[in-house]
């Protein structure tokens, strides 16, 4: 079992209100536009932080990152990218993963041995997190057959009136007990 936190958007600043939040996860996922080296660098000195850069992130930031981070967290797999979409609305340079994911989905049933199931099953999403609108979305894809996460904003800049983030437990393929945390800006 692992607690994960989850935040997007921090644009340079780190509300101290997160290390509050966070304190009780096992790692922490953040989707871009971190804003500076120094915030992921704090949040990595907190916790076990993985990250993608943003298109606002600046060199420092953007060379120390990857605009797309595919990873497995107990028996789960999760794509992570700044810019995504949502369902319906994704953009389209996520629709190649996205389709080899369902077409990887719909063969795992009919493979003939376990070592082509592992092969493949790096291509399958389970999880797609992504930022960028600053718009906090939990939604499930019953096309693509995954949950979308996007954590809204943690950080200040921008229209929105709430920073938010998101706290949840992946317990082998199962991701459970999601929680929204909504952050009054002062």
């Amino acid at each position: 079992m692992k607690r994960i936190g989850i935040l997007s958007d921090t644009h340079g600043y780190l509300d101290r209100r997160i290390f509050e939040h966070f304190k009780d996860v096992d790692e922490i996922w953040h989707a871009g536009d971190i804003g500076t080296a120094e915030v992921l660098q704090k949040l990595r000195e907190f916790k076990p932080t993985r990250a993608v850069f943003g298109n606002c992130d600046s060199g420092d930031v953007r060379y120390s990152l990857s605009e797309f981070y595919r990873f497995r967290v107990e028996d789960v797999n999760v794509l992570m990218t700044h810019i995504g979409g949502y369902p319906g609305k994704y953009n389209p340079w996520l629709l190649p993963m996205f389709r080899e994911s369902l077409q990887t989905q719909s063969e795992e049933g009919s493979q003939d041995s376990a070592h082509e199931q592992k092969e493949d099953s790096h291509k399958r999403i389970d999880l797609f997190v992504c930022g960028h609108s600053h718009i906090l979305k939990v939604q499930y894809d019953s096309h693509y057959r995954f949950l979308t996460l996007n954590p809204g904003a943690a950080g200040k800049q921008g229209w929105q009136t709430v920073q938010t983030l998101l706290r949840l437990v992946i317990d082998g393929s199962q991701v459970r007990d999601l929680e929204v945390v909504e952050l009054e800006r002062f």
